[in-house]
């Protein structure tokens, strides 16, 4: 472009507020016959599918492009299913562990403080027993109040959803 054109440009580059142009200008260049608009389009969605539309207009530019995308979007939610179940099996898998391994621990614990107190030494015996029984008196009584504090929060949430919005009496 020349120095020419581009002075001619910037005449409409202004920090005013931009106003419609009716009429292409009169000093316009000689190369350039009309105005060009431009015109701006954003979709958004969310989810694994875009919309019908969208997907009709893949498969015009790329035939079966549609049926690819939803293919991806069944074998993605296969996964995430798959990754979720193996995610639940393993925290069953600890819960259940977990208790087990502590019992074992305890009584571990427990039979070497008896064999503590028959050798003659009774006051460790006796601290490792009660320190044993303790841990597991602590950690009972610690499951029974979040599972009481779990109840409480539900039967509220519950409650929550079933109240009415507006009652009149």
């Amino acid at each position: 472009m020349s120095e020419d054109t581009s002075k001619s440009h910037a005449e409409y580059i202004s920090d005013e507020k931009p106003v419609a142009v009716s009429s292409v200008p009169q000093n316009k260049p000689k190369d350039q016959s009309a105005l060009s608009n431009a015109v701006m389009v954003q979709a958004q969605f969310s989810g694994p599918l875009p919309p019908p539309a969208i997907l009709e207009h893949y498969d015009q530019i790329q035939p079966g492009a549609a049926n690819r995308i939803i293919c991806m979007a069944e074998e993605q939610s296969a996964h995430r299913r798959a990754i979720e179940k193996l995610i639940v099996q393993a925290e069953a898998s600890s819960q259940r562990l977990g208790p087990i391994l502590g019992f074992i621990i305890a009584m571990t614990v427990i039979i070497g403080g008896m064999w503590l107190i028959a050798n003659g030494r009774e006051i460790g015996g006796l601290v490792a027993v009660l320190t044993a029984l303790g841990a597991l008196v602590g950690v009972f009584v610690y499951g029974k109040y979040q599972q009481q504090k779990e109840l409480e929060r539900e039967s509220g949430q519950r409650s929550k959803q079933k109240k009415p919005k507006n009652r009149r009496k």
